[in-house]
């Protein structure tokens, strides 16, 4: 159970109907996060076009494996289920993802992913711990605009996990395909 009661179907406006309705055509059940979101509907409104941009403007596998880190960094349940998910809706191994507390010594990570990995950790991390050698590492290996990408996608990540923390946002059963704990619309 949330923190705060989630706004249901009934109790919601025109446009909040909306969004519900689109998220649960896109994922089967409409995600907790949104339904505690929309007490607040234009940051609801603007919280979904900004995540709609994101996803077409930068998005990578490479990316999905640093955000469930973050993910289970922060130990954010709700993201740890939703990110599973998609990697699995997305064609990736999500064997691999039991060995994500692993990456920098298992062989199951390219050095490519463990680089992206040990980064997304130093920004996750409080203080961020980036260095300058692992910027200047995965820019020859990714390019600027793919760094800048990982980046964003590495910081939007923490503030969703952050969100959900906050307010008690456990998982939806979304990998298993069980979005039984989606509240009654």
């Amino acid at each position: 159970m949330t923190r705060i009661r989630t706004v249901t179907k009934k109790d919601a406006g025109l446009l909040t109907k909306a969004v519900y309705w689109f998220a649960r055509r896109e994922f089967g059940a409409v995600p907790e996060p949104v339904t505690v979101m929309a007490h607040h509907p234009r940051l609801l409104m603007a919280s979904s076009r900004h995540e709609l941009a994101v996803k077409k403007a930068a998005h990578a596998p490479l990316f999905e494996l640093c955000v469930y880190r973050v993910a289970v960094k922060l130990g954010c349940s709700w993201c740890v289920d939703f990110g599973a998910m998609l990697m699995k809706h997305g064609g990736l191994d999500v064997e691999r993802l039991q060995h994500i507390d692993d990456y920098a010594t298992s062989g199951l990570y390219t050095d490519l992913e463990r680089k992206a990995l040990a980064y997304a950790d130093a920004i996750t991390g409080t203080p961020v711990t980036v260095t300058d050698e692992q910027v200047a590492e995965l820019e020859g290996l990714l390019g600027r605009k793919e760094l800048v990408a990982l980046t964003y996608q590495v910081a939007l990540e923490n503030q969703r996990a952050r969100f959900n923390s906050a307010f008690g946002i456990r998982d939806q059963g979304f990998a298993s395909g069980d979005a039984c704990r989606v509240p009654a619309h």
